[in-house]
């Protein structure tokens, strides 16, 4: 019988994440934010805790913490929050929808959430704390660097590897074989034809023709 769960957030990532574990027949406990929930369905019922204290109530070795935090360019909140607690011992869930495709062959590392009709495939690995929303499609033999958020329907193509931190917009297209430097945003809808360094921001980029 796998742990209770403990959201950290309470915003609309939060929300699917519910759905999400719910689907998946996970027993949430509680959610953690500064602020109550919207007054909205998939909230009704579940415990509100109002500080990040609350969670060292928590008994470490019996509850999952979900990193339910959205993700926004040049925000590293989510990976501050993440470390925090895995340095006072607790461990983050992965969360993979029912409704993705994984393949047998990927690797997901902690704290690793794969949204509803995402696809992930063969040898590609995605680090820790990364997010792969909704409709998205990583390729083959992809790397994927810890705390990425690749959008909703983004297409990165086979081999493409990214550092820390990297934000791929929604429907951006990265060709293969691509590098992808630290703390880099690529705009929504645009397609990458180059290897961007660390701290680049890239924008709509004509379409790469064969």
């Amino acid at each position: 019988m796998s742990k209770p769960v403990l959201l950290l957030g309470a915003g609309g990532h939060a929300a699917v994440l519910i759905d999400m574990l719910r689907q998946l027949n996970h027993h949430i406990i509680g959610l953690v934010a500064r602020e109550e929930p919207a007054a909205k369905p998939g909230f009704a019922g579940i415990p509100f805790y109002a500080s990040d204290d609350d969670v060292l109530a928590f008994n470490k070795s019996e509850v999952l913490l979900v990193n339910a935090l959205g993700s926004l360019p040049g925000q590293n909140g989510r990976s501050t929050l993440q470390r925090r607690f895995q340095q006072a011992g607790y461990q983050f869930m992965t969360i993979v929808s029912p409704h993705s495709m994984v393949s047998e062959y990927a690797q997901l590392a902690e704290g690793v959430q794969v949204m509803p009709g995402a696809v992930i495939n063969a040898h590609s690995s995605i680090s820790e704390g990364s997010i792969i929303n909704s409709g998205a499609i990583i390729e083959h033999d992809c790397k994927i660097g810890p705390y990425n958020h690749i959008a909703p329907g983004a297409v990165l193509s086979g081999g493409v590897a990214t550092g820390h931190h990297v934000h791929v917009g929604t429907g951006a297209n990265i060709i293969q074989s691509i590098t992808i430097g630290n703390n880099v945003m690529i705009s929504a809808g645009s397609t990458v034809v180059k290897s961007l360094p660390d701290n680049s921001r890239h924008y709509v980029a004509r379409p790469y023709i064969c």
